[in-house]
């Protein structure tokens, strides 16, 4: 039995039946694509919601600095998925990574994590998309039922309670109109996130360079506000405890290193497109930050959406700009679900592409898309995105990501030293200190989170463990030869 669990997937037979599998995944991205799909899964609710909160609450003006220190924990973990989607520029990420270095039962282990990251993320996504979408009908003069624009639960002093509302109807469209273009392949897909991403970019940089002009400098007098004396409420422990927060706002550049196996030139472009994309994304929170900041005392800031509060702030100069940051927020929030989708379409197809999920999975159409996995994930986000609220479903987003990050990082250092004969196109620097680091970083953020988070996250990996030993461990294609 021991054998068969920590069995593990030998690379050059992974590598090979990414290349050689007829009617897969087709390589059609470019570094261009790779770099678009980054900032469209990255940029989005940490943009529009959390610099505004996470200013007021804990940092201040200094959020800048919270956003470049929590960038440096996410590009050490980024330059361990460089190292991994160039070395095996295949289908799963982590799931995959982890098959090759650890063994079979820790690969599943970690796809079920990823599957609660991408879905959980997704629906949250989902969600939050349909507040604003419900916001800006409302001022076009077109209100929703309640019933149709609500959860159908919530979660209420511990305890679960019917809203009375039937489902949140714009949540699970927009989720099936993103299945719609996915179906139609990674071509298709990755040109309506470009579009998607010029338009919220372009809105993101009409902020900034319009806004210059009504900061008041005043309003970063002290740029780092003095602790209240609670630990994490200014001063330099309100910086670090705001990289925390914002930390949030960089999730989405690991789902690029489950698009590998369809990047025309994975050893470069795949490195070139993480990184690329999360410094943009580091660059265009930080100018976000200091003008909004400037334009409002962060003691103002702790609204849903912060960037509108600046635009009513600046007054009739800045009015015209209002309805574009509502479309250019939606428009954010639809590329993360695309992505999302996208990344856990990608990590049903690899694994059952290994017989630990029924085979249909792993069935792809004349476009190269995984139809059947993609339809699933649209299903099972939908269901989750139509009847739960944003608090309930976020709360599972971080840990997921978190454990992904530091196996991530960990699997780095185990690989160096039991394959150091791979080819690796792109070497993480300084093993293992930047793993080390990354991983360590990434330990203590899981640590910091509450116990119900961790109770959940027991809950999901008992229903995966269940998965895999009444099914995936009997259908495993590795584990056939000794059966």
């Amino acid at each position: 039995m021991s054998s068969r669990l920590f069995k593990k997937k030998d690379v050059a037979t992974m590598l090979s039946e990414s290349e050689n599998q007829h009617g897969g995944l087709k390589r059609n991205l470019t570094t261009h694509h790779i770099i678009a799909l980054g900032i469209g899964a990255i940029v989005g609710t940490g943009i529009f919601v959390i610099t505004g909160q996470a200013a007021a609450d804990y940092a201040g003006p200094a959020l800048t600095i919270s956003f470049i220190i929590s960038a440096i924990g996410c590009i050490m973990a980024a330059l361990c998925y460089a190292e991994f989607a160039a070395m095996m520029p295949v289908a799963g990420s982590v799931y995959s990574y982890s098959y090759a270095t650890m063994g079979e039962i820790q690969a599943w282990f970690i796809g079920w994590i990823l599957v609660l990251e991408y879905l959980f993320a997704c629906s949250s996504v989902a969600v939050g998309w349909s507040g604003y979408m419900t916001n800006l009908l409302h001022g076009w003069g077109m209100d929703l039922p309640a019933q149709l624009s609500n959860a159908t639960f919530d979660h209420v002093n511990g305890e679960w309670i019917a809203t009375g509302a039937i489902f949140n109807f714009p949540a699970v469209f927009i989720i099936a109109l993103i299945t719609a273009f996915l179906i139609g392949g990674i071509k298709q897909s990755s040109l309506v996130n470009n579009i998607i991403v010029v338009i919220k970019v372009g809105v993101i940089l009409l902020f900034i360079g319009f806004g210059l002009s009504y900061i008041d400098f005043g309003n970063w007098q002290p740029y780092i506000p003095e602790n209240t004396g609670t630990y994490g409420k200014f001063g330099w422990s309100g910086i670090l405890r705001g990289a925390g927060v914002v930390f949030y706002a960089y999730l989405g550049f690991d789902a690029l290193s489950t698009t590998a196996q369809e990047a025309k030139n994975p050893q470069k472009d795949m490195p070139r497109g993480i990184l690329a994309s999360l410094l943009i994304c580091t660059v265009l929170y930080v100018a976000v930050t200091a003008v909004l900041t400037g334009i409002v005392n962060y003691k103002e800031l702790n609204v849903a959406a912060p960037i509108a509060l600046a635009i009513d702030h600046a007054g009739e100069g800045l009015a015209w700009l209002s309805p574009f940051v509502k479309i250019g927020a939606i428009a954010g929030l639809s590329s993360v679900i695309l992505v999302m989708m996208l990344g856990q379409s990608r990590i049903y197809y690899a694994i059952s592409r290994d017989g630990l999920l029924p085979k249909k999975f792993s069935k792809v159409n004349r476009h190269g898309t995984p139809q059947n996995a993609t339809i699933f994930a649209c299903i099972v986000t939908g269901i989750f995105a139509g009847l739960f609220p944003l608090s309930v479903l976020s709360e599972l987003v971080s840990i997921g990501t978190l454990m992904a990050f530091t196996i991530v990082c960990l699997s780095i250092i185990v690989l160096r030293k039991t394959r150091p004969d791979l080819k690796r196109p792109f070497k993480t620097p300084f093993v293992p200190v930047i793993p080390l680091i990354g991983a360590g970083v990434c330990i203590l953020q899981m640590i910091s989170l509450p116990w119900a988070s961790w109770a959940r996250l027991i809950g999901w990996t008992i229903i995966g463990l269940i998965i895999y030993f009444c099914y995936g461990i009997k259908h495993s294609k590795l584990n056939k030869d000794i059966q």
